[in-house]
């Protein structure tokens, strides 16, 4: 493990899932599931912290010992909302205006090669999906009601968590992007995940953001926070907690603005590595 960083008492773990936590395949490894079970048993928060919608991870709190458990807690929509894992409460939402959703997903889907996502509390829809989305989605078991047209007026008294588009271009990403930001720039961010997601949030909610928020409400410091990620989202959490950890296999540009990185990989239990270094250490 490269350290950057002090060692200090953890009382809340945040934790991105895809490509950090979970393996690859999108399972969760033995080694991780003992070692956060301990940290749970010895009064540490673990907070799943995803840009995902939460009912796509219940089965993973379920394998953690976490679902539906009072005083336990989930980040979703890269911290568009904040609940407690029994019965789903809603503690925070800090979702899209729906005039802005819309502006910025009939922006995004003027590339006609790219996945459209509208995001809500409970559902997902979809127009437009590809085929590289399509297996992603299947792999995490990702629920979701596709659009045949384009129309999304039929949201317009829900509340929008996030919009995103996928393409595994790179170039196209970022095309995307500046094109979305060269016209909504003022009201919301922009952030990349998975290497294939464009994500686009109210203009200031970020995993970081809310990550802070909940430890504020549990009356938690900020010392006393952990962040693991590996990808552009998980940036703002890396940087706002009192401990900010890359995996192995986190992009260049995140493990350099990290205090930590492992040596292990999401394939190979560096959340388990992480935990009894930071966190049950003698």
């Amino acid at each position: 493990m490269t350290n950057k960083g002090a060692k200090t008492v953890i009382k809340i773990i945040a934790s991105d899932l895809d490509e950090t936590l979970l393996n690859t395949d999108g399972t969760l490894g033995e080694k991780n599931i003992a070692a956060i079970k301990e940290a749970a048993a010895a009064g540490v928060y673990f907070v799943p912290n995803s840009g995902r919608g939460y009912k796509s991870f219940e089965d993973n709190l379920t394998a953690l010992g976490l679902a539906q458990k009072e005083g336990q807690y989930k980040i979703s929509f890269n911290g568009a909302a904040i609940l407690e894992n029994a019965g789903d409460k809603v503690i925070a939402t800090n979702g899209l205006p729906f005039e802005l959703a819309q502006g910025v997903f009939d922006a995004g889907r003027t590339f006609d090669d790219v996945s459209c996502h509208v995001y809500l509390l409970e559902k997902l829809y979809i127009y437009h999906q590809t085929p590289t989305d399509a297996a992603y989605m299947k792999s995490r078991q990702v629920s979701f009601e596709k659009l045949t047209t384009p129309d999304i007026s039929f949201l317009q008294d829900q509340p929008i968590m996030k919009v995103i588009f996928e393409t595994p271009d790179v170039a196209r990403q970022h095309e995307l992007a500046d094109y979305v930001m060269a016209r909504f720039g003022e009201q919301v961010d922009v952030t990349f995940s998975s290497g294939r997601y464009i994500e686009f949030n109210r203009k200031g909610v970020n995993k970081g953001q809310a990550l802070l928020q909940l430890a504020k409400l549990l009356n938690v410091a900020q010392k006393e926070t952990m962040a693991v990620g590996d990808n552009f989202n998980d940036l703002p959490m890396i940087e706002a907690a009192g401990i900010g950890a890359a995996v192995a296999n986190a992009v260049p540009e995140v493990a350099k603005l990290a205090d930590v990185q492992t040596t292990a990989t999401n394939d190979e239990g560096a959340m388990a590595e992480l935990i009894h270094n930071y966190v049950l250490k003698d």
